[in-house]
């Protein structure tokens, strides 16, 4: 078997034992959600409901004009309290709009449809109205970057799931073969890709095997086998390791030919084309050494991590952090009333031991960032001048061109919270540049 991989990056332990074995789950609906309007890259939609509104779940509240946007839906049955500003997980407020559930939810019955008789079209358009956004965590609006303005010769469905304790996308690549792989046809009819291929890290071996025992024989399908390095998820390194091919800073990956769609995303497409079924809920993992019943769960767009954490057991010990996302990628939080939205892959609960009590240091020029970046970039000058305010050096060096992956981060003997340093520098060059248009 030929593993492929990328250059650079780093080796980490993978912490999957607590949760890979775990069937998904579905969990009890909380007495009330909250589901923030801006979920996506894009522009932010507004609210086409009001106060004392009753909702059904799959219902459209959200809504913008905007190309690139995505539309948002109720994910319940119940009464709209209110619309306004809410705690986001970035640490901001987002306007939301906050249902009140009803006690007596009904099934939802969704539309059927044979997808086959589907044109180009007509799938776009599911995806579209469903409200489909990337579910890796990027929250790219899905019709958008299934609109490529060039040829694509090939589809990598991102199966790597590569950051440490998330198991969500290998559980469904698992436990929803069928629907992973009708998803995959439906892009790939689409964006007219002859090729498909899912990218698999060898550390989801049942997955590989279950891949490939409903692929077997259908032409132009393949598993490639992906070394387990971090970010062998992220696009352009996972287009370099099964298609060794580049992506230049400042391109796409249509710009090499190539559209990539992460796990959820797929099935999520065929439950919109197949069912008419807008995104409403999402599979995600509970997890961590303070977590007393590790678990893959499926739960409702706009369920507090706060319902989630107690349906999960709660925490097991004193909590030294609670993490939505990835840990590498994630967002540490400061109150666990925030709700989950479409991009959310987990909750991480840490015990204080798992968490470094460390106060960061100057830069001491050890060049270990540089070694291991997988943008190949410096991220030692960018995060230096970041923190000293020189935003326009910092750009030079290539801000901008970072996708936080947080490698740096983890090698760095003085502790230097580079991506944090990043992502104000981002917020400051982004205004700069808005106030010069």
């Amino acid at each position: 078997m030929t593993v492929k991989t990328f250059s650079r990056g780093v080796f980490l332990p993978h912490y999957k034992e607590f949760s890979e074995n775990k069937s998904i789950t579905a969990i009890p609906l909380p007495k009330e959600v909250v589901i923030p309007l801006h979920q996506h890259t894009g522009a932010p939609c507004r609210a086409v409901v009001k106060p004392g509104d009753e909702v059904k779940a799959g219902q459209r509240i959200g809504e913008s004009d905007a190309f690139v946007t995505a539309f948002i839906h109720a994910s319940v049955d119940g009464k709209v309290k209110a619309v306004e500003p809410r705690p986001y997980f970035t640490g901001t407020n987002v306007e939301s709009v906050v249902i009140e559930v009803d006690a007596k939810q009904g099934e939802t019955a969704w539309q059927e449809r044979d997808v086959s008789k589907l044109n180009i079209d007509q799938i776009k358009d599911a995806i579209k109205n469903a409200g489909i956004v990337g579910m890796g965590g990027a929250a790219f609006p899905t019709h958008v970057k299934l609109s490529p303005p060039t040829a694509i010769d090939a589809f990598i469905v991102n199966a790597c799931e590569c950051e440490p304790f998330l198991t969500c996308d290998h559980r469904m690549m698992v436990e929803m073969t069928d629907a992973l792989i009708a998803g995959a046809r439906l892009i790939q009819k689409v964006v007219s890709a002859p090729r498909v291929i899912f990218g698999v890290e060898t550390n989801k071996p049942d997955a590989i095997q279950a891949l490939n025992a409903k692929i077997a024989g259908e032409t132009g399908f393949q598993v490639v086998p992906l070394d387990v390095k971090y970010p062998q998820g992220s696009e352009k390194q996972l287009i370099k390791a099964v298609c060794d091919r580049e992506v230049p800073p400042g391109k796409l990956p249509f710009d090499v030919g190539v559209v990539v769609q992460n796990v959820a995303t797929c099935i999520a497409v065929y439950d919109a084309c197949r069912y008419d079924k807008p995104l409403i809920e999402r599979v995600l993992t509970v997890t961590g050494d303070a977590a007393a019943r590790p678990q893959n769960i499926l739960a409702r767009i706009g369920t507090p991590i706060s319902h989630i954490i107690e349906h999960c057991g709660g925490f097991k010990g004193e909590a030294g952090k609670v993490i939505m996302g990835g840990p590498m990628t994630g967002w540490a939080q400061t109150r666990l009333d925030i709700p989950i939205v479409k991009g959310t892959s987990g909750i991480l609960l840490f015990s204080q031991a798992m968490v470094a009590e460390t106060q960061h240091m100057a830069c001491v020029r050890c060049g270990k960032c540089v070694d291991h970046c997988p943008m190949f970039l410096y991220p030692n000058y960018i995060g230096t001048y970041a923190e000293t305010g020189r935003f326009d050096l910092a750009a030079e060096w290539g801000a901008m061109v970072c996708f936080e992956c947080g490698v740096c981060v983890y090698v760095c003997p003085s502790n230097r919270p580079i991506v944090q340093f990043v992502r104000e520098a981002k917020r400051q060059i982004a205004a700069a540049r808005a106030a010069k248009n």
